[in-house]
Order: C-alpha cells, then sequence, then structure tokens
C-alpha cells in the first residue's frame, strides 16, 4: 500500500483557516482523503473536515503592538512547538498560509533543520507595499509562493523572491458574491438607494471608526437627494458591541449578521462605506462603489509618520486592493486624519446617484473581475492544490 502524502499546514488567524479548509478540500478531491495525512495548525473550518490543530488560534491570532507584545512569551513559544512538531511529522511539503509573522518564523526553523522539506507559501507577504527586501530574504526558507491577487508575482519576480505563481483570490470562487456589475439594478429604478456601511471585523477598527461613520450618516441623509436605507453587516461576535455604539448615531442602520446575510445584502447594495481591508475587494467583485477610510492607533500613525521620513520602504500610495490591481485610484480612500465626516459624505453622495463618479467605478469594477479570472476556468483552490501536490512530489498531480 502506498503511503499517504504528508502534508503540513500552518494557519495563524481565520482568514487563513477559510484558506486552509478549501486548499483540505481541493487536495482531498484531487487524491482522495486515505491519501492525504494533515497536520499542522488550523481553525474551525479545517477541524471539520478532521483537521487536528496543535492549539486554538486564539493563542496567536493578535492584532496591533500592544497585544503582540503582552503574549509575546505565548507566541514564542507556540513557534517553537509548531516547528518542532513540523519536523517530527516529517511532512511531503509545508504549507504556510497568511499570518506571516508567525508562519514564516515557524518556516525559518523548519529550514535550519531540515532544509530538504519544500515550503509553499500561500498569500504573499505585502512585498509589494512595504519592506520590499523581504522578498528576496524569503528565498531562504520558501520554495514557491502561491499569490492571491494578480500582480504578484510580476513583484516577486522584480525583488529577487521566490517563484511566485497567481492561483486566484478564493473571492472568485463565491457564486454568492461575484456578479456581473452590469447586472445591477439602475438606482432610478429603486425606491431608495441602499448603502451599506462596514466599520471593519477587529474590535479596534471598531471602536475607531464607528464614530466618524456616524457623524458621515448625518451628512450624507441632510445632503442625499434620497434618504438611502442603511445595512451595517457585523461580525457575529461582535454584534453586540456594534449594537452599543450604534446607540450615539442619529441614522441608525439595519444590522445584518452572518456571512450568507452579508453577501445578500452585497447584492442588493448601491454604494457603501469601508474600513480598508479585503471587503474593499469583495465590494469591487460585486459590483457596490465604495469610499474606503482607515484610521491609525496611535503607534501606528507614530510609525506611519516615521515611514514619510524613510520613503525608500514604502512603495505604493493606497492599500486599496481594488486600485493595486488596476494600477488606477478607482476606489476614493482616505487614511487617517484626512477621512474626516465631511470628506467622507461628500465622497459617498455622488455614489447615490447616477453620476460620473458612480459610472467610473463600476466601469473599472467589470475589469477588476478581467483581471482577477483564471485562464480555463479552474478554481483558485484546485490550482493552489495543483502546485502543492506538484513540490511534494507525490499523489496525483497530471
Amino acid at each position: 500500500m502506498t503511503a499517504p502524502t504528508r502534508i503540513a499546514i500552518i494557519v495563524g488567524e481565520e482568514s487563513g483557516d477559510q484558506l486552509g479548509a478549501a486548499l483540505m478540500d481541493a487536495l482531498i478531491a484531487r487524491c482522495g482523503k486515505d491519501a492525504l495525512q494533515f497536520s499542522g495548525t488550523g481553525g474551525e473550518r479545517m477541524a471539520a473536515r478532521g483537521f487536528k490543530s496543535l492549539f486554538g488560534l486564539d493563542d496567536i491570532a493578535v492584532m496591533g503592538i500592544t497585544a503582540v507584545i503582552g503574549r509575546l512569551p505565548l507566541i514564542l513559544r507556540r513557534i517553537r512547538e509548531t516547528a518542532e512538531a513540523v519536523l517530527a511529522a516529517d511532512p511531503d511539503v509545508l504549507v504556510l498560509i497568511d499570518s506571516p509573522d508567525f508562519t514564516h518564523r515557524v518556516a525559518r526553523k523548519v529550514r535550519n533543520a531540515r532544509p530538504d522539506i519544500p515550503v509553499v507559501d500561500y498569500v504573499s507577504p505585502s512585498v509589494w507595499a512595504w519592506r520590499p527586501g523581504r522578498a528576496k530574504a524569503m528565498r531562504a526558507y520558501v520554495d514557491r509562493v502561491l499569490a492571491i491577487l494578480p500582480f504578484e508575482p510580476e513583484a516577486h519576480r522584480r525583488l529577487g523572491g521566490p517563484d511566485c505563481d497567481y492561483v486566484g483570490h478564493p473571492l472568485i470562487e463565491r457564486n454568492d458574491l461575484w456578479q456581473e456589475t452590469g447586472e445591477r439594478a439602475r438606482l432610478e429604478d429603486a425606491g431608495r438607494p441602499v448603502l451599506l456601511v462596514l466599520p471593519g471585523s477587529r474590535r479596534g477598527e471598531i471602536e475607531r471608526m464607528m464614530p466618524v461613520f456616524g457623524e458621515t450618516l448625518s451628512r450624507i441623509a441632510a445632503g442625499a437627494a434620497r434618504a438611502p436605507q442603511v445595512l451595517l453587516p457585523a461580525v457575529p461576535h461582535l454584534r453586540g458591541e456594534i449594537e452599543a455604539r450604534l446607540a450615539d448615531w442619529s441614522v441608525k442602520p439595519e444590522i445584518v449578521s452572518g456571512e450568507a446575510e452579508k453577501f445578500a445584502a452585497f447584492r442588493r447594495a448601491h454604494a457603501a462605506l469601508a474600513t480598508s481591508g479585503t471587503v474593499s475587494l469583495e465590494l469591487a467583485l460585486a459590483g457596490v462603489p465604495t469610499v474606503i477610510a482607515y484610521r491609525l492607533d496611535a503607534v501606528y500613525r507614530q510609525i506611519n509618520r516615521l515611514r514619510r521620513l524613510f520613503p525608500g520602504i514604502v512603495q505604493v500610495d493606497t492599500m486599496v486592493l481594488p486600485n493595486l490591481i488596476l494600477k488606477e485610484n478607482a476606489v476614493p480612500e482616505f487614511l487617517d486624519l484626512e477621512g474626516t465626516p465631511e470628506r467622507l459624505a461628500a465622497a459617498v453622495l455622488p455614489l447615490l446617484s447616477e453620476t460620473p463618479e458612480r459610472a467610473r467605478q463600476v466601469a473599472a469594477f467589470l475589469r477588476l473581475q478581467g483581471e482577477m479570472t483564471l485562464e480555463g476556468g479552474e478554481a483558485p483552490s484546485a490550482k493552489a492544490a495543483r502546485i502543492v501536490l506538484d513540490v511534494a512530489g507525490s499523489c496525483e498531480t497530471s
């Protein structure tokens, strides 16, 4: 009997767990469950597929410098324990999924001890945005990068990084999100325009963005020809906190909770005001004209000021993913203190009627869909699985 292909997967947070689960599904579809043996770290979605994580992701899934420092001893111990577990499992391939501050430290320890274990990095660090020297440094412990943004292979080539393949963004596999933007109903046919407000998916983001967004909505309601219906998709575990913070809002949005309701709201929406993050790409693929804002905490604000003194470490002038992919500032972006309620409202209001500003975003999002589609219609998780198995040198890879 042929020995199973041993695949170690290292995940550091919930978004990586989603990718890991889809990758497991694609690997199993290609090889069969009995032909594979998984180990490493993962979350609830991977656990539902039989994956046994070394520990819960809550141990290491922390954001912000203060939070990281407070949990640093535990994080360092988990890095060491994870590397030791990978070495004990003796995998045919080690797959890192996002969370480079954790996963790359594990990979370096594994590579130092066992340089023969191939390493695949699924989701490139944003070397194209800042600290470009990381790309070349990755060559010492990463053999292949699976990029989810179409411009990243060229960025790694230019920066001297590892071999890199565009495997497609997981969002393009979502049938409940992807739609032709031209299919969205014209605003004139709607009784009231539908406006999405997305203040973020992390507690710190919600604390910083909700006061700004609440004031912005008041100005939008006062200035709109037709007052919009406002929907606020809430991360379920933060819904209570969001509801409490809505008490001071003069315009009360309808809260929708859960992934299915969120994407149903995306399909109904005519415009959005959102905190910077992956949601900008979700909205663009759903064809929703958007204004993006972000506010830094005090520590990161100081870091951002230092970056202005050393411009060589920053490679781009936008962090909005659709803008990066399209190589144009199609989506208005207001960083930190630039995003006043007055400026945000002034940018959102033209998107609530048939204006040139709205038309430009709709046309740009149609181009974006074409940029992100894989040749032959292959699913991102299927292409990622094919490359992982090719690197592992086992199972059926043809």
